[in-house]
């Protein structure tokens, strides 16, 4: 089958010493066998009789490509109807191949507004038919800039049943590689074009929008994090395409993700506010045994101790999400196994140790996607041990464990089990949880992987239960009995929200901690903090499933230690939380991110995360003044939201934005041992400039949808023809000297009457015949000879595929060291952050290490005007 990136198998990163390597071979070469796995799943009974023959065939049979339509719903739509206008005619040409009818990709029918969509087609049949080719190299193009993902079916539906709105905050717990992340992303801004329009048409608040308050922008917020530092990266590549304010990725252990600060209300308030999400995304780590489809090597590496060996992490990470969540608020929990104790057995134990279901309730989601196809929950279930026996009862272990001992029962735990069917355990009286709201999906129902979902809702504060002790007690790691140590000291009463509560005040473990021997003795909590906690016990072949086939770079290992939770813990609105990180939070550290003032590579140091800085301009801020000024930007776009991303504080590369929340939260939490990774538009980036007077800061092509409504018409150029736009996009640096502005037609006289530097050029929509159905922005330098738009390579050539249907081979202008209009034209392609020439294989770019994260997108075709295209 056709595939639009190289695909790496389960398992993060390469294969350690001793370990099978994950190479991917031909999927028609695959043994597709595994006696323990049928035998358990046939035992299991989650699938009638009369399918069984079909579950397990779907299973075998390699799974479709899909993809989505990505960006804003006005956008995603146009690049959509292109594909139902040009190619899918082309496609459906292509009539028969081996007696058998060809089918063209087809709307997933479940997704809303038919932006997901599928193929089965043959490989061999792309290679052979012209139409195919033509589709491929679409694909490729759209993918490369970011207008398609790349996303398996059933992964799609987690996002959709959280029921985000714009103006909600929303965490994505375990977010890499961020496809799910980027659905969030278009939900948190959806409908923002138009509000945006309407705002600058009627300044006045629009009460029936309060989500929309910012400018008719949305006010909301994703948090994306993950527990690897080199995913986060793959995270933010998959991101930054959407260009949202809107975001923050952060780097933490999700079972203790920290608690977030929010300002004070006032400035005499002694009071302490913590951030709490409307909706968390909990897509946990997971064995993947609902995955052999496109990781065939479930049937060769599939064996008890994956799902065993994730229970207990699973039920973690889902009670972390619910301490952190609103009440009111909304949690949806997924795996990509079919294995119920991974699935309903960690919704029971969740709700069990939450309080009940009169604290934690099962959302009823049989309304929602109603052509998707789906089973309900399990509400009973087996267990196979690590030996391979399929146990019934928990009743059944401990009789076992009397008679014969802990031989083979070390994994197993009472929370795996069902709960019992006469609602009585250990004499009393049990709630009956309502496992049928759950959902899940298998294979050969609509031809997609297999998926489990719970929705879950938070009804009132709650106080979780510690875990129970296993009845064979592992000895504790140091660092587990010096937190149990400190959680064993007397309580203290903090005051939040005017209420004295009891809580446990940590305060540190620097006294305690001996200094890492690997790390010297005089070394700091930031370095601590990011050295690589090494887990008690490794589980080869275990790890975060392969998310939507994107590569896993990480070792597969089972998650960081984690302390106990406490006993006495509560959670009401606003209240610290005290499950923390070990060692203790790290104070600031401010690191300036270009190489030349990183501190050099140490035998400590060397795979040490770095640390990024953000750092707010004040609003009266000189280089704002300058930049408002040229641009004649309207004093309503907010000037206390621009930040730079270095030690100093002073902008000298690059220029950032974000939302009024972000900059709240990042200043707020600033030296408190958060580990930020990301966040920020790019809005403005440093340019040379052949004239002191002109404005040294240009308009980034990703900020430009959040500024260009506010730029004043001194500095737009308005463009209404096709064939103008095509010229621009093919030739690089058309001149404008000896009469030349005369051949760029309707905008001619504009550009060569515009003031040098950075404009904005408007594409309007028209009627005309020549004329466009969307309307776009998109950056223009105006230097003292030429013109250029101020786009990389691959993102003219996806253009021009989209908009004219042509791969058309770009113009550069012949280079003369001696000329001074001209300097010798830079490669505009970014080598190490996108494949341009890249087959079908190759187009998201999957293999991108935490390096490619300083190559910036706006590397692009520039002449004398624009030589230094700082990152920073």
């Amino acid at each position: 089958m056709m595939r639009f990136a190289k695909e790496q198998q389960s398992g993060r990163g390469r294969p350690r010493e001793g370990q099978r390597s994950t190479e991917r071979a031909d999927y028609k070469d695959i043994p597709k066998e595994n006696e323990l796995y049928e035998k358990f799943y046939n035992d299991l009974g989650h699938i009638d009789r009369e399918e069984n023959e079909e579950f397990w065939a779907a299973l075998r049979r390699e799974l479709p490509n899909s993809f989505r339509f990505a960006g804003s719903k006005g956008h995603a739509v146009f690049v959509q109807q292109r594909l139902k206008d040009h190619y899918i005619p082309q496609i459906t040409t292509v009539d028969h191949y081996d007696g058998e009818k060809v089918e063209p990709p087809f709307s997933i029918p479940w997704y809303p507004d038919g932006l997901a969509w599928s193929m089965t087609t043959p490989r061999k049949v792309i290679r052979r038919y012209p139409p195919f080719a033509s589709f491929q190299k679409f694909l490729v193009s759209e993918t490369s800039v970011g207008n398609i993902s790349r996303q398996e079916a059933v992964s799609m539906i987690p996002p959709l049943l959280l029921d985000l709105k714009p103006g909600m905050t929303v965490l994505d717990l375990c977010a890499a590689p961020g496809s799910k992340s980027a659905q969030l992303t278009e939900m948190l801004h959806a409908g923002e074009e138009g509000s945006v329009r309407d705002y600058l048409s009627n300044p006045e608040p629009d009460p029936s929008k309060p989500n929309m308050a910012d400018q008719g922008r949305s006010t909301g917020l994703l948090i994306a994090n993950d527990v690897d530092y080199k995913r986060c990266h793959l995270l933010i590549h998959q991101l930054k395409r959407l260009n949202s304010p809107n975001l923050i990725v952060t780097n933490h252990d999700a079972t203790i993700f920290p608690p977030l600060r929010l300002p004070t209300p006032g400035a005499q308030s002694t009071k302490i506010q913590y951030l709490k999400y409307d909706r968390i995304l909990a897509d946990v780590p997971c064995s993947g045994d609902g995955t052999p489809r496109k990781n065939p090597n479930v049937w060769r590496d599939w064996k008890p101790s994956n799902s065993l060996a994730l229970h207990a992490t699973q039920i973690r990470i889902l009670i972390r999400a619910l301490q952190q969540l609103k009440v009111g608020g909304r949690v949806v929990y997924s795996t990509c196994s079919m294995n119920p104790i991974e699935d309903e057995a960690v919704v029971a134990a969740a709700i069990d140790r939450c309080g009940g279901l009169s604290k934690v309730s099962l959302i009823d989601c049989d309304q929602g996607l109603p052509e998707l196809k789906r089973r309900p929950g399990l509400n009973d279930w087996k267990v196979i041990g690590r030996t391979g026996r399929i146990w019934k009862t928990w009743k059944e272990v401990e009789e076992q464990r009397e008679q014969e001992g802990e031989d083979g029962l070390g994994l197993l735990v009472k929370s795996m089990f069902p709960p019992p069917a006469d609602g009585k355990d250990d004499g009393g009286d049990i709630e009956k949880i309502p496992f049928q709201k759950c959902l899940r999906v298998y294979a050969h129902m609509q031809d997609t992987g297999a998926f489990f979902i719970a929705v879950l809702e938070k009804l009132s504060e709650i106080k979780v239960r510690p875990e129970a002790e296993s009845k064979k007690t592992a000895s504790k790691p140091p660092i587990t009995a010096l937190a149990e140590e400190i959680l064993a000291r007397p309580e203290h009463v903090v005051v939040v929200k005017d209420t004295p509560i009891e809580s446990e005040k940590l305060q540190t473990l620097d006294g305690l901690v001996p200094s890492h021997p690997d790390l010297g003795v005089n070394v700091s909590a930031t370095a601590r903090q990011n050295k690589e906690n090494t887990p008690e016990q490794e589980i080869i072949g275990v790890g975060k499933r392969e998310r939507d086939n994107e590569p896993d770079t990480t070792d597969a290992t089972t998650k960081r230690l984690k302390t106990k939770e406490d006993p006495d813990e509560k959670d009401p609105e606003g209240e610290q939380v005290h499950q923390t990180n070990f060692p203790p939070p790290p104070p600031s550290t401010t690191q300036a991110h270009d190489e030349s003032q990183k501190p050099a590579a140490t035998a400590s140091n060397k795979k040490q995360p770095f640390v990024e800085s953000f750092n707010y301009l004040p609003a009266d801020h000189a280089e704002l003044d300058a930049i408002y000024s040229f641009y004649d930007i309207t004093p309503q776009f907010p000037r206390d939201r621009f930040m730079v991303r270095n030690a100093t504080g002073e902008p000298s590369k690059a220029i950032y934005y974000t939302s009024g929340l972000a900059r709240d939260i990042l200043t707020e939490n600033e030296g408190k041992g958060i580990k930020f990774v990301h966040s920020g538009v790019k809005m403005f980036v440093k340019q040379d400039t052949q004239k002191a007077e002109t404005c040294k800061w240009r308009v980034q092509m990703e900020g430009l949808p959040i500024l260009g409504p506010w730029i004043g018409e001194r500095r737009v150029v308005r463009l209404y023809k096709q064939a103008t736009l095509k010229r621009l996009l093919v030739e690089m640096f058309p001149k404008l000297g000896n009469d030349s502005w005369r051949e760029l037609g309707e905008i001619g006289e504009r550009v060569r009457d515009i003031e040098m530097g950075c404009c904005i050029l408007k594409v309007e929509t028209s009627d005309a015949p020549d004329g466009f159905s969307e309307s776009m922005v998109l950056p223009l330098w105006r230097s003292l000879y030429s013109l250029n738009l101020m786009l990389p390579k691959m993102d003219r050539q996806a253009m021009l595929l989209r908009l004219y249907g042509e791969d058309i081979p770009l113009k550069h202008p012949p280079q003369k060291s001696n000329r001074p209009d001209t300097l010798a034209v830079k490669d505009a392609t970014v080598e190490d952050a996108t494949v341009e020439d890249a087959t079908v294989e190759d187009a998201t770019v999957e293999d991108a290490t935490v390096e490619d994260e300083t190559v910036e997108d706006d590397r692009m075709e520039v002449d004398e005007s624009a030589p230094d295209m700082g990152d920073r």
